[in-house]
Parts: C-alpha cells; structure tokens; sequence
C-alpha cells in the first residue's frame, strides 16, 4: 500500500541546514511535485489507521495544510490551520515552536473547548513544533483524539509522546545515513 511513499523518500535529495540533515520530499516540502497517488496513500493509510471520530482536523503550517487538505475531502471533516502569521481575531493564540533548523511563532484561530481534533503534520524530527503546539491545544480545552506526523525522523516522536503524553501516528519511520534516506519502518510492518 505504500509503494509510492517509499519510493519517493528513498529517493529524495538531503540538504545540510547547519548539522540539520534535511530530506527534500514532495511530502515535507512540495519539491518535487506531489503526484496525487503518493497524496492517496498518505491519506488512506491515516484513514485506515486513524480515529477518525473528530470534529475538525487540525493542520500545521506550511506542510501540513496539503495533508489535512486531502484528509478533508476524504472525509467531509472540516480543517483549519494554524499559522505563522498574526491576525489579531478575538480568541487567537500564540505559542512558541522550535525546530532542529530554526524557531517562530505559530497563532491558533477557531478552535473551541471541547472541540474532538485530529492534528496533522509532515514530520516529526526533534519534537518542538508538535510539543508546543499540543501543549497549546491540551491547555485550550480541546479534545486531542489523535496526532499524526505523516514522517517520523530520529527520536522527535517518542520525545513529544513522553514530553505531552499524546501518541503520535506515523506512517514511516527514516533516517539519513550516508547522505541517504533509509526508511525504518512503516505503519504496515
């Protein structure tokens, strides 16, 4: 079921970011094009595996908007996102995230105590972005009914599971080695 997502992140070029091994991937990064039949298998594997039973799902800009994009007309399940940039509306929230390549701010609009969510994201690597954005939405009141990080690389996920206590799903785990993409495992071994 995941012949294309393996094939395009063993194929994918590695960019250095400081010591950062970045993999350049059409899921992470839009680049090179995302041909629609990788898009179906990253979406109907978070169907098959997922809770689904949820009120909107949650998107992580930038990279995450295509995922819950997909997921959303799959499922008729309404998404929103949150974003890098300030809008000032009543009710919104900030935090802080910080990567293995960089920091910022992200700002959380339309989400409700109570609400069931699905957060979705590329790739979990060191964990910043996800441990700081659920610890946001855990102290908004909301519902965290499931976390997906599409790709998990290095040790990010197990550190956000212990450092927020929320699971996180992943469909393949990798690593670069050797300038190379080597994947670990995937949802179906």
């Amino acid at each position: 079921m995941l012949e294309e997502v393996i094939k395009s992140l063993e194929s994918s070029p590695i960019v250095k970011k400081g010591d950062y091994d970045y993999f350049v991937n059409p899921i992470s990064d839009g680049i090179p094009s995302m041909d629609p039949k990788l898009l179906k298998e990253v979406t109907e594997a978070i169907k098959k595996y997922v809770d689904l039973d949820i009120d909107k799902i949650v998107a992580i800009e930038a990279m995450g908007i295509h995922l819950a994009t997909a997921l959303s007309l799959s499922t008729d399940i309404p998404f929103v996102v949150i974003r890098k940039r300030c809008y000032g509306l009543e009710g919104e929230r900030e935090i802080f995230q910080k990567t293995g390549y960089g920091s910022s701010n992200l700002y959380i609009n339309d989400l409700n105590e109570g609400e069931r969510i699905l957060l979705i994201d590329d790739v979990v690597s060191t964990g910043g972005t996800l441990i700081s954005t659920l610890n946001a939405l855990k102290d908004m009141g909301l519902n965290i009914k499931s976390t997906v990080a599409a790709i998990e690389k290095g040790d990010g996920k197990k550190r956000v599971e212990k450092e927020t206590g929320i699971p996180v799903f992943s469909i393949v785990k990798l690593d670069v080695i050797d300038n190379k993409v080597v994947i670990e495992k995937t949802i179906e071994d």
